[in-house]
């Protein structure tokens, strides 16, 4: 159902069935296309819908149809994820799109800063099927086990699956190390079994300079 045109497009084919994806991501498609905006709150696709995450709102779309559409997205990088029963939790403005049976909502991972008392909401994706997400240059998949914790700049991270824990440390980042830094700054550790995603290059994040 999901495959990638080049490495900044993807192509959903659709016999009837449907795909959630970000609004305005479509940009191109054949067959006979259904689109309908989502909002609201509450479990589900409509979870995700009007939640702060950085700061801004996100809304999503669902495409139904018959035929291929195609989705980008200010020409990110694309990563197919598959998941088998499993959850992804991705950055809001790092999802593209999620198979229709995939169930999507909003999870609070822990606080950014402890002076500011920012929180951290990530969009989860679960079950069986596939999801894309976005990158600003290609996403690089890192491994966490028992023995190699890793530690993330946030404004990097983009998503991660599998069993892992995730606190915040604050008062450092690693442009504070060489003195590039200014107000509270933060870094991510992850321990645990499971992938990160990266991507290489920094977004702006709300606790501080990082």
């Amino acid at each position: 159902m999901f495959r990638l045109q080049g490495s900044k497009v993807l192509a959903v084919d659709m016999t009837q069935d449907a795909v959630k994806a970000k609004n305005g991501s479509m940009v191109a498609y054949d067959g006979e296309m259904a689109f309908k905006k989502l909002s609201g709150g509450g479990e589900g696709i409509r979870g995700m819908v009007t939640r702060r995450i950085t700061g801004e709102q996100m809304t999503v779309m669902e495409v139904r149809g018959q035929g291929t559409c195609w989705f980008a997205d200010r020409a990110s990088e694309i990563t197919l994820v598959g998941l088998q029963g499993d959850t992804l939790y991705v950055e809001s403005s790092n999802f593209l799109a999620a198979d229709a049976g995939l169930r999507t909502g909003t999870s609070f991972t822990g606080t950014r800063g402890a002076s500011q008392g920012n929180g951290l909401f990530t969009t989860t994706i679960e079950g069986h099927g596939q999801a894309a997400i976005m990158s600003d240059g290609p996403a690089v998949v890192l491994r966490v086990s028992a023995q190699y914790p890793l530690t993330v700049d946030p404004g990097a991270y983009v998503a991660h699956q599998g069993n892992l824990r995730q606190s915040f440390q604050s008062g450092v980042t690693f442009r504070t190390l060489f003195g590039e830094g200014g107000g509270e700054a933060f870094q991510i550790r992850f321990e645990g079994d499971g992938l990160v995603y990266v991507q290489p290059s920094e977004r702006n994040t709300i606790a501080g300079d990082v």
